[in-house]
Order: C-alpha cells, then sequence, then structure tokens
C-alpha cells in the first residue's frame, strides 16, 4: 500500500535528472538532425556512401522520386540550363501562397471587386505587399517561362525522346498565358476591362469556334454561341466575365496546370533526366579511356 504522506508523481529531482539524461541526445539531434527518427520516417534508406543506398533513398522517397538516381553532371550547370524550369516552379509556388491569401479579402462580383482591391492595398496589413508580389511574381513567371522554352528550343531539348514532354511544356506555357490574361480582369478596372475586351475580340476570329473566324459560320458559329461567348458569359465584358475569369484563375487553371506539372516532372525522369552536353570526360576517365583502346 502506497502511503498517503508519499506523493505518487515524480519529485523534482528525478524530473531534472531525466532533462539530464535527454539532454545529450536531443543535443545531438539539434547538430544532425538526419540522424532522427523522424527523418529516417521520412527518408527510409539511409544515405551512406555506397551508390545502391543513395539511389534507394531517392527511388524510395516520395519527395525525391522525382528526380533519376544518376545524371549527367553537365547537365544541372546553370550555364547550360538557366534555372529557368526551377525559377518558373518556385514562382508558381508564391503565385499560389498569396493568391490563396488575397482569395480571403476578394469577392468577383462587380459591386465589391475594385473596392476589396482598394481595401486590400490601403486597409489590410502587408496587403499592399501580398498583391504587389502576386503581380511581380505573375510578370516573373511569363518571362521565365519563355526564356525555359527558349533553352529548351536552343539546346534541341525536345528532340527525341523529350518530343512528348515539350509538348507538355507547350501546353504548360499556354496555361501560364491565360493565367495572366484572366488575372488581368480581376482588379475590375480600365486597364483590365480593355484588356480582356480586346483579347475575347481577337477571340471571335478564332477558326472553327468563332464567328467570324475561318468556317465559324459554315459549323454554326454566332456571336451568341461562339468562344467569346463562352468566355465572357455574354456578349460584353460584365459580372458573368468577371465570375468566370475568376473561376478559371483561381481553380480551373491552376488545376490543369499543376496537373501537366506532374505529368513534365515525372516525364523528365522517365525520359532520363535533363538532356545536357557531351559529358566533360575527367582526366582520370581519359586515361583509362585510352587504355581500353
Amino acid at each position: 500500500m502506497v502511503s498517503r504522506n508519499e506523493p505518487d508523481t515524480p519529485g523534482l529531482g528525478d524530473v531534472v535528472d531525466k532533462v539530464k539524461e535527454a539532454a545529450p541526445l536531443h543535443l545531438k539531434w539539434l547538430k544532425n538532425p538526419f540522424e532522427t527518427q523522424l527523418w529516417r520516417s521520412i527518408f527510409r534508406h539511409k544515405v551512406d556512401d555506397t551508390p545502391r543506398n543513395r539511389s534507394l533513398a531517392v527511388l524510395s522517397n516520395v519527395f525525391l522520386h522525382l528526380h533519376p538516381a544518376k545524371i549527367n553532371r553537365d547537365s544541372v550547370r546553370y550555364t547550360f540550363t538557366w534555372g529557368m524550369g526551377g525559377i518558373t516552379f518556385y514562382l508558381f509556388l508564391i503565385l499560389t501562397l498569396s493568391g490563396v491569401l488575397l482569395m480571403f479579402y476578394y469577392h468577383p462580383d462587380k459591386a465589391n471587386a475594385f473596392r476589396d482591391i482598394l481595401t486590400i492595398k490601403n486597409d489590410v496589413p502587408f496587403g499592399n505587399f501580398l498583391r504587389n508580389l502576386h503581380r511581380w511574381a505573375a510578370h516573373a513567371m511569363i518571362i521565365t517561362v519563355w526564356m525555359h522554352q527558349l533553352r529548351v528550343f536552343m539546346t534541341g531539348s525536345y528532340k527525341p525522346p523529350r518530343e512528348f514532354n515539350w509538348n507538355v511544356g507547350v501546353i504548360l506555357l499556354l496555361v501560364t498565358m491565360l493565367l495572366s490574361f484572366t488575372g488581368y480582369l480581376l482588379p475590375d478596372d480600365q486597364l483590365g476591362f480593355w484588356a480582356v475586351t480586346v483579347g475575347t475580340n481577337m477571340a471571335r476570329a478564332t477558326p472553327l469556334i468563332g464567328h467570324e473566324g475561318p468556317l465559324g459560320p459554315e459549323f454554326g458559329a454566332t456571336a451568341f454561341n461562339d468562344i467569346r461567348f463562352a468566355m465572357l458569359g455574354g456578349s460584353i465584358v460584365d459580372a458573368n466575365a468577371l465570375l468566370r475569369a475568376y473561376i478559371w484563375h483561381c481553380v480551373g487553371l491552376p488545376l490543369v496546370g499543376g496537373t501537366f506539372m506532374i505529368v513534365h516532372f515525372w516525364r523528365i525522369r522517365k525520359d532520363g533526366s535533363i538532356s545536357g552536353p557531351a559529358p566533360v570526360m575527367l582526366a582520370s576517365e581519359v586515361k583509362t579511356a585510352k587504355g581500353r583502346r
């Protein structure tokens, strides 16, 4: 039986002793977090100095398996890739995060849209910074995706076996342009209004699906059922156009872009990583190659 005078809980001295015992282990984990159980639960295989374990660490991890186990060391040089693909993806993440935060203060209707922009700019803490971050990241993403496409073309990285991924990249380029175009209308200002007016008027001349385009009238396209009418939800840029631009910009196009990004990254791995120049041979490799002749 336990005496009533003896406490059931450990005393302060016991707690201090346990802390002293655990302190060296926690200090070791802080100095080397790669040895913790949490890290090992995410990265199933310890990265030793053996090629097999390094390959297993990449192939068995959900975050790292998108990268090939082996790559051409010259194909990842910034002087060759410019880093435009990775920068574009990071800008997409910034745009997604900042866009979600902006959605808390925005209403996609004619009565509140422009007023919400002024509220974000003047009243929301760091709102002007957040809006400018979203805006300039969008401009930068347009530039980087075009630079990435140019680099891939100039280095011949679109050639077999990467021709399918080139087509995926072209789709991602179009999605990026449409994201920028739909975002133009959301502030509901004069710049956005006339930009969307001009853009949708150009869509009237689309072949087959524009009522002013080639073969459009032959296929039954009119001003009330063609691609322009579908984009605006009517005949003019009004509340329906704002709502449709909001849905496409915040839901539809990000889902399409994210899906094709997954395919794009997966195909990079399946096609043998990034294409690169002929590998530069080390002095030891040159000697070995000469000795085999």
